[in-house]
C-alpha cells in the first residue's frame, strides 16, 4: 500500500487557461480600462479625453485581437513549459505582433499614423506585466493552498461518524463474508488515500466516478436498502476533466442529509452527461423540510465554486436549488479532454 505524504503547500504557479473564455473576457476589459487611464492621464479635460481614447482604442484593438487569437491557439505549448518561459513567451508574442500591426498600419495609412514602435513596445510589455501579475494573484487568492482551512474542509468531509459506522459495518462481516468485509476495507484505503493526496490537479472524470462508487458502496454497507442509487452514466464523457472531490462530497451531502436520519431512506440520483461543449454533473436526493440542514452543506458547495472558479473561471457554474421533495445540485463545466502522458 502507497504511503501517505504530507502535502506540499507551496502553489504551484501556471499561466491562465487561454482557452477559457472568462480569462479573454477579464483581458479584455483590463486592457480597456488601461486604455481609458491611460486617455484621461494625457488630456487636460475630460472632454478632451473622449478623441484620444478614440485613437488609443484603434492602436489597441487590432494588436488586442491578435494576442487574444494567438494564445487561443498556443495555449497548449504554452501551458507546458516552466512558468517564467512561459510568461516571457507571451511577451515576445506580444512584442512580435505589436510590431507586425504596427507595420501593417504604417503601410495601410502612412508613417506618421502609427506611433513610436519604442513606445508600442514599451506599453505592450507594461500591460503583459499587469495581466499577469493580476491572474497569478487572482490565482493565488483563490488557491486551496492559500485557503487552506478551507481545503482542509473539503478534503475532511468524511465525517467520524462515517469512519467508526464503517469499520463496525466491517467488522460484522469479517466472519460472515469476509471476502466482501476485505473489499470494503479497501476501498476505505482507497478513498482516504485521495483525500489526503494533494488534490490541485485536474483529474478524468471515470476516476473520480470510481472513488464515488466506492465511497457509496461504503455507505450501502451499512444503510442496506434505505440507501437506493440510481446512475445514469451512458452518455457520461469518461476523459472529461474535472476538480478532484467535486462528486464525492455532494454525495456525502445526501446521504447526510436526506438519507441517513429518515428510517425509510430514499433514492440519490446521479446523472452525468456531455451536452456539446459542457460536461454536466446533476445530483438529486429526498429534501425534508423538517430535517436538520447543517451549515456544513453550504461550506461544501462555497468550497466546489471556489475551485471551479480557480480552474474554469466564468464557464463553469454550481446551481443548488430545492424542487419539491427533492434537492438538487447542477454543476456545468466546459469540456476538457485528459491527455495521457
Amino acid at each position: 500500500m502507497a504511503s501517505i505524504k504530507q502535502n506540499n503547500l507551496r502553489i504551484p504557479v501556471t499561466l491562465p487557461d487561454f482557452r477559457n473564455m472568462g480569462v479573454h473576457l477579464r483581458i479584455l476589459v483590463l486592457v480597456n480600462l488601461m486604455a481609458v487611464v491611460a486617455a484621461v492621464v494625457r488630456s487636460d479635460t475630460l472632454s478632451a479625453a473622449w478623441p484620444t481614447l478614440l485613437q488609443l482604442s484603434a492602436a489597441i484593438q487590432p494588436t488586442l485581437l491578435m494576442v487574444l487569437l494567438s494564445l487561443l491557439v498556443l495555449n497548449q505549448p504554452l501551458t507546458r513549459l516552466p512558468y517564467r518561459t512561459g510568461m516571457l513567451a507571451i511577451l515576445l508574442l506580444v512584442l512580435l505582433l505589436t510590431a507586425g500591426v504596427q507595420h501593417f498600419a504604417g503601410n495601410l495609412f502612412g508613417p506618421e499614423a502609427a506611433p513610436s514602435l519604442w513606445r508600442s513596445w514599451f506599453l505592450s510589455a507594461m500591460a503583459v506585466g499587469t495581466l499577469l501579475l493580476y491572474f497569478n494573484l487572482r490565482s493565488r487568492a483563490l488557491s486551496p493552498a492559500i485557503a487552506e482551512a478551507r481545503l482542509q474542509a473539503l478534503q475532511a468531509r468524511i465525517r467520524p461518524h462515517f469512519l467508526f459506522n464503517s469499520l463496525n459495518a466491517v467488522l460484522s462481516l469479517i466472519r460472515t463474508d469476509p471476502k466482501r468485509a476485505e473489499t470494503a476495507l479497501e476501498d476505505m484505503a482507497d478513498l482516504f488515500r485521495v483525500l489526503m493526496a494533494d488534490n490541485r490537479q485536474l483529474v478524468p472524470l471515470q476516476s473520480e466516478l470510481e472513488l464515488c462508487r466506492q465511497y457509496l458502496a461504503l455507505e450501502k454497507l451499512r444503510l442496506g436498502e434505505r440507501l437506493l442509487l440510481n446512475w445514469h452514466t451512458d452518455n457520461m464523457p469518461e476523459n472529461a476533466l474535472i476538480p478532484p472531490l467535486v462528486l464525492q462530497p455532494l454525495l456525502e451531502n445526501a446521504v447526510y442529509h436526506g438519507i441517513e436520519p429518515f428510517q425509510e431512506g430514499g433514492e440519490i440520483n446521479i446523472n452525468l452527461y456531455r451536452s456539446r461543449d459542457q460536461v454536466h454533473l446533476v445530483l438529486t436526493n429526498p429534501y425534508h423540510l423538517k430535517g436538520n440542514h447543517h451549515n456544513g452543506n453550504k461550506m461544501a458547495l462555497s468550497n466546489i465554486r471556489e475551485r471551479l472558479a480557480l480552474h474554469f473561471d466564468a464557464e463553469a457554474q454550481l446551481v443548488a436549488k430545492v424542487t419539491g421533495n427533492q434537492y438538487r445540485v447542477h454543476i456545468v463545466i466546459p469540456y476538457r479532454q485528459w491527455q495521457p502522458s
